[in-house]
């Protein structure tokens, strides 16, 4: 195989310097055009540097795991706006037994809903009802912030929709779904257990320190849980029930059919197609605001 000579090698390093900068800091002052733009930005300057041909672009370009990534982070919003991760972070606070059981919650909880909704999601998500949690109990946040990115990041690797690089082996291996799962789950609850023991560990002073625990956090939940269905009337209430139930059950189907080996991106673009509108709803929260 011939090197690429030394122009390509240079103007290839400088493309890829500029996407990594937009990358790595999307906020950039003199070139604030995003993580999304700075990735296009990069592949252009490949090729107007004629770094690479736009052929090679071309054949570069995986549609199915395009779609399979699309189609995911449609089923993930949806289930955000069904308010799944509210009832998640419900979880974290039920019949709780102290800051040690609060820790495993959140490893367990966080690893099982990154695996199928993805380990952003579940991170920018989450982190809202362990902050409030944690000042529920009066304890220190970073130590459950910090449970939940790493349980995040392990837990995403479980699935072939844990994260976009799960996608690019499922789908680059040929590699079923079911299979992807059955061989990286013992690892992954492997890596929970051993995550949540380590933090134990770390922090097991800090956790066994008991102090009056404040109720602010709780009376701004049942104040908001009241306002709102004192807004609501029966009609209202049972149309968003029933909107909520359609988006389970069609993601408790597209997992099914995900384990049934059928193909992972045209059944993820399938479930995000097949998901109730959000018009009804987005108006009437308009409405209320």
């Amino acid at each position: 195989m011939a090197l690429a000579s030394s122009v390509k090698v240079v103007l290839g390093s400088i493309a890829f310097a500029i996407f990594w900068v937009l990358a790595v800091f999307p906020a950039v002052p003199f070139l604030p055009v995003g993580r999304t733009a700075g990735s296009l930005l990069g592949g252009m300057l490949m090729v107007i540097f004629k770094v690479i041909t736009a052929d090679q672009v071309y054949a570069a370009i995986d549609l199915q795991i395009l779609g399979l990534l699309f189609g995911t982070m449609i089923v993930s919003v949806y289930l955000e706006r069904a308010d799944m991760f509210k009832y998640l972070g419900k979880l974290l606070s039920w019949k709780s037994r102290g800051a040690k059981d609060l820790i495993c919650r959140v490893c367990l909880i966080s690893a099982i809903s990154s695996a199928f909704f993805t380990n952003d999601t579940s991170c920018v998500v989450l982190t809202e009802f362990v902050l409030k949690i944690a000042r529920q109990h009066n304890l220190p946040p970073h130590t459950f912030l910090l449970a939940l990115a790493s349980s995040a990041n392990i837990g995403s690797a479980a699935t072939p929709i844990g994260n976009p690089q799960n996608l690019v082996i499922a789908v680059q291996s040929k590699i079923s779904f079911g299979n992807f799962l059955i061989g990286i789950l013992p690892a992954m609850i492997m890596g929970v257990i051993v995550n949540a023991l380590l933090l134990l560990c770390m922090y097991w002073k800090l956790l066994s320190i008991e102090k009056d625990e404040e109720d602010v956090a709780v009376e701004i939940i049942a104040e908001e849980e009241v306002n709102s269905e004192g807004k609501d009337d029966l009609t209202t209430r049972w149309k968003k029930i029933l909107w909520k139930s359609c988006v389970y059950l069609v993601t408790i189907g597209m997992l099914i059919a995900l384990l049934l080996d059928l193909n992972m991106s045209w059944t993820a673009i399938t479930a995000a197609n097949n998901k109730p509108s959000l018009k009804k709803k987005k108006k009437k929260d308009r409405d209320s605001a």
